[in-house]
């Protein structure tokens, strides 16, 4: 069956094992992640959204993933958490697009990524506190960020990267990782040192 067409729009949010800021997204993925590895979990909040006739408003998901050396050399492993108030036919919709396999901005990525190890649900929230953002996922996800300022304390819009190629938005807000806890499909990250890279962001897919 053809795919049907399909639009999602919201807020991304997302962390990674990289030092601040993240050398990968700054060479065209070529350079070596901070510490070897990087493993990253990018958190999605639809606002609006649907696949065909399923309706996806106010439903969540986390790609979280590894890549063992400089992303642009693939191999990657990664995997999908799905909110738990998601449907049947929603969870499949989701997963067809955070996985790329239903076309749009992550189709680009699924040549890289050779090990899918699956998908999980989980209750997800997204939360604000002030300036400070976080996304958990049950057990799975724990993680959060402060905005990074400039030098200018009149100005209150964090740092920003234009023109980045990043599938979630080509321009994204600098963060500065508060905390991170993966443990989930396989992956295991905790990190509290507040030295780490985040980046956040408005997303608007849909499919191509």
């Amino acid at each position: 069956m053809p795919t049907p067409s399909w639009q999602v729009a919201g807020q991304y949010y997302e962390t990674c094992s990289c030092s601040f800021v993240c050398p990968c997204i700054l060479t065209q993925l070529t350079a070596k992640p901070s510490k070897g590895t990087c493993t990253f979990a990018m958190g999605f909040k639809i606002d609006r959204g649907s696949f065909g006739g399923i309706a996806l408003d106010g439903l969540g998901f986390i790609i979280v993933g590894f890549t063992p050396e400089e992303m642009s050399r693939g191999n990657w492993s990664a995997g999908v958490i799905v909110d738990e108030r998601a449907s049947a036919a929603q969870r499949d919709a989701i997963v067809a697009i955070a996985s790329g396999g239903a076309g749009g901005p992550m189709a680009a990525l699924s040549g890289m990524i050779a090990n899918f190890v699956g998908v999980e649900s989980a209750p997800i929230r997204f939360e604000q506190d002030g300036m400070k953002w976080s996304v958990n996922a049950g057990t799975f996800v724990s993680m959060s960020a402060m905005p990074a300022m400039g030098i200018d304390p009149n100005t209150t819009e964090p740092l920003q990267l234009r023109n980045t190629g990043h599938p979630a938005n080509s321009d994204v807000s600098l963060a500065r990782a508060v905390q991170s806890d993966v443990s989930a499909l396989g992956f295991t990250w905790h990190d509290g040192s507040g030295q780490n890279n985040g980046q956040y962001a408005p997303f608007t897919w849909a499919s191509t």
